[in-house]
Order: C-alpha cells, then structure tokens, then sequence
C-alpha cells in the first residue's frame, strides 16, 4: 500500500511540475563578471568568494533537512540544486542560511544574504521590494484536507468561512484569503506547523504547492488531497535579487536557463522528491 502511495505521489508531483521555460528572451544572458561597472553586489561576492543564499528548509522537495548523515544538518532540495548552479557559474563558494520564509526578503534588503531561493513567487508586491530572475518553475496550488472529509470539499466555495492554515508572506496565504470566501485565515511560520494544526483538527485546510502537498502526503496518511485548485496562478518560482543587480540577474538567468535546456531542472524534481519522501519516512 505504501509502495502504491508513495508512486502515486511521485506521479503528482510530475504531473504538476511545469518547467517555466519561455520567460523572457530566449538567448542566453550575458555574465558581466568581467565588467568594470560591477554592480554592488556583484563586486561584494566576487570580494568574499561566496554567495549567500537564504532560504526557509522545511518546504520538500525544494528546500529540506538532509536527515541521511548522521549528526549534520545540511539543506538540500530542489533550489539548493539551482543555488550549487550558480555559485559555480560565479566560481565562488556557496553559504546557505536557513530563516522563516517571511524574513527571506528583508534580508536581501539588509544585506544578511546576497540573494533568495526559496520557491518564492515574484509577485508584483514583492517586486517593489527586490527583483527577481525567469521563473525556474512552475506549480499549481492545491488544499489538503483530513481524510476524514474525503468528499465533503468539491469546490473552493465549498471551504467558505472555513478555518485555512497557511505559511505567513507567501502566495498560499494571498490566494486563500481572494478565493475563500470568509475564509478565516490562521498563518503560522512553517508549512509542518500548518499541518499539524490540520491534523489536530484546530483548522479545516492547508493551501500548498502540489509538488509539496504530494510529498507531505507520504508521511501523513491521515491527510489527504483534494483535486482541488486554485483558480488562477501566475508567476512560479523566481530567485530573489537586491534591487540594481542586474548582472547577477543576468547569470542566474543564463544558469537558469541552461539547466532547462539540458535536463537538470527535472532531474533535480525527480531525485529531490524522492530523496525528500526517503528522508520522511528514515525519521
């Protein structure tokens, strides 16, 4: 039975992973790491020979405690994969900080780290805030319910006035709050945290991404999904940059891109999620 879940989850995640590819111009961008008028943060990472990434880990299969080495706490996932890509595309070393997905872009804008990857939606709010590189890709935005209200949720309408748990700051939190009608809105710091409050009966559904909702699904088999989607979802998933970084914009673009062409984005879907379903279930 397990077996059969955990290929079926697999499947979802699959199924609703779409390589954003097309955004933008098609030809390669152009690094400028050779340029005289570096921007600030380029010339910062080329001076401390790293880049430092920040992200928020307990969001599988992008970003997730590597619980396969003993006494190590290394995050790896989907966007660790592309943050490796880049540091290597820079040729520094690369410094992951791990923080609460709502203090991912305050601290682009103080400085703490150089850039974001955290499956983070380029919204047009957040955009007046940092910039963002071509998504890398995209993912339709479902609910997860309690097994034991299988059948009863056939609509979004349906969740109106329901209680809905969600990760604070992100598109989950602001699609539920336009298209539950009512919906009362409990945000929380982690997606687990959201979960628990599901399985603990305190709220009636959890917004997430299906690539994610598929693999929390494989350890919570008192939850279950509900087919149910959003009704509009634009923007996927970007990298986010300090505002006038346009040459380090320029090589995320170009890793981005090249890591579409030839494969690695949906290999790395593939063997996070499966890692991430294997790293569960070890616990």
């Amino acid at each position: 039975m397990k077996k059969m879940m955990k290929a079926a989850i697999l499947a979802l995640a699959a199924a609703g992973m779409v390589m954003a590819g097309g955004c933008g111009s098609s030809q390669p961008a152009k690094s400028s790491a050779g340029n005289s008028s570096q921007s600030a943060l380029m010339q910062k990472i080329k001076k401390d020979g790293k880049l430092v990434v920040g992200t928020a880990s307990g969001f599988p299969p992008y970003e997730f405690l590597d619980t396969s080495v003993k006494d190590q706490k290394k995050i790896d996932g989907i966007d660790m994969k592309l943050a490796e890509a880049v540091a290597q595309k820079l040729g520094v070393k690369l410094e992951v900080q791990d923080m609460t997905f709502q203090s991912l872009l305050s601290s682009i804008t103080t400085g703490k780290v150089d850039i974001a990857i955290s499956a983070i939606n380029p919204t047009d709010e957040r955009k007046k805030t940092v910039d963002f590189s071509h998504n890398y890709l995209e993912g339709k935005q479902t609910l997860l319910i309690r097994r034991g209200d299988e059948g009863k949720y056939k609509s979004l309408a349906d969740f109106s006035g329901k209680k809905i748990a969600v990760q604070k700051s992100t598109i989950q939190e602001k699609l539920a709050s336009e298209q539950i009608p009512d919906a009362q809105i409990v945000a929380l710091a982690k997606v687990p945290d959201a979960l628990l409050e599901l399985k603990q009966g305190k709220v009636d559904a959890v917004p997430v991404q299906n690539i994610v909702g598929g693999q929390y699904l494989v350890t919570n088999e008192d939850l279950a999904p509900t087919n149910i989607y959003f009704d509009k979802y634009s923007g996927g998933s970007a990298v986010a940059v300090p505002k006038g970084s346009d040459d380090v914009v320029a090589v995320i673009n170009e890793v981005i891109k090249e890591n579409q062409d030839n494969g690695n984005i949906d290999q790395w879907v593939d063997e996070m999620t499966k890692k991430a379903v294997a790293n569960a279930q070890s616990k």
